[in-house]
């Protein structure tokens, strides 16, 4: 951890920061269960809006 302390006594501390790096894209397994996912949490939320419209 990298510190550094100033003229008044007050000390800074900053994280060690990570070499950055390129995304990759998504394999197509992965791409086809973000899909699902993306199907189901719209269903989710969709029966929630007719529910809550039941309801109310």
């Amino acid at each position: 951890m990298y510190t550094t302390q100033l003229d008044n006594g007050l000390t800074n501390t900053y994280a060690i920061e990570t070499k950055p790096y390129y995304a990759e894209f998504p394999a197509p397994y992965q791409q086809r269960r973000y899909l699902i996912q993306g199907a189901i949490a719209t269903l989710f939320v969709a029966s929630l809006v007719i529910v809550s419209t039941v309801i109310s």
